[in-house]
């Protein structure tokens, strides 16, 4: 009886514990408090879904598996992800039909340095469930072209090339708050064609979202948070197209605190996953 009593009172020390030392806690974009089965509940009647994550953060790539593991059991789903550009579509599809091991895949596709550890676990997801997985980024490239001399740098790209961007010519509001603060973050370094580049990756991934989705399925992307905080970004140019689909975005933040959601982080999206400073990266 004691040593019931003892691993009774045992585990009420861990979960307290746990509770007081959180390493997460999520938000609505009030700064309200949330569990992660209502930010669920509310996520699974969407059409689109924008995971904005921190490329480093183990906490946000935890949540991106179990968010899609979960959204599984009730929607048909459609993957897509930043993180492989749009010209390794073929080596994905390849690895994603069997016919190239991982091996092959991480040789023929540009795939990032932290792809084994914090995206092959989604891509093998889809793998397993037949899951198409959309490689939704424009070629890097292409992004440096527009960095090194605008968007008409894009008219001199061949048709082939030309397929792996956002058609031409590309929409653009260089006045969105999102677009000006990048100006503002980068001070002297910073330049309209910069902006420019940042428009060309948020284009061409909104443009591969709307291509291959279907519609009553829900497009899951993954995608840094600055494509899509504020609802600006990827979204900017999937509501353009598309006013009328139901639309949710995470993003996730770090704090010191993560017991009351900084006025800065308020209403940046849906959910805001805010994790704790002291938390170990993944690079």
């Amino acid at each position: 009886m004691k040593k019931l009593l003892f691993l009774f009172t045992f585990t009420l020390c861990l979960a307290f514990g746990y509770a007081q030392k959180a390493p997460y806690v999520i938000y609505n974009a009030k700064g309200k408090k949330v569990s992660y089965e209502k930010m669920l509940k509310s996520l699974e009647e969407k059409d689109m879904v924008l995971f904005g994550e921190l490329h480093n953060n183990p906490i946000a790539h935890w949540l991106q598996y179990e968010l899609t593991s979960d959204l599984y059991t009730k929607r048909a789903l459609i993957l897509g992800a930043e993180m492989v550009e749009a010209d390794n579509q073929d080596e994905l599809d390849a690895y994603l039909a069997g016919t190239i091991d991982y091996k092959a895949l991480d040789s023929t596709a540009r795939l990032w340095n932290n792809h084994k550890t914090d995206y092959a676990p989604l891509v093998d997801f889809a793998k397993d469930k037949k899951l198409v997985f959309v490689a939704s980024n424009v070629p890097r490239r292409y992004a440096s072209m527009v960095y090194k001399g605008g968007f008409e740098t894009l008219d001199t790209l061949s048709t082939q090339e030309k397929s792996w961007i956002a058609p031409l010519p590309i929409a653009y509001d260089p006045e969105l708050p999102g677009y000006q603060n990048i100006l503002k973050m980068m001070g002297d370094h910073g330049s309209p064609t910069l902006v420019m580049a940042q428009a060309i990756k948020d284009a061409t991934m909104a443009h591969f979202i709307l291509k291959n989705y279907k519609t009553g399925s829900l497009f899951l992307h993954y995608n840094g948070s600055y494509h899509s905080n504020n609802y600006e970004g990827i979204l900017w140019y999937l509501k353009k197209d598309l006013p009328d689909l139901q639309y949710g975005t995470i993003s996730t933040v770090m704090q010191g605190n993560v017991h009351k959601l900084e006025d800065e982080n308020k209403g940046i999206a849906d959910f805001i996953i805010c994790v704790d400073s002291n938390m170990t990266t993944t690079y």
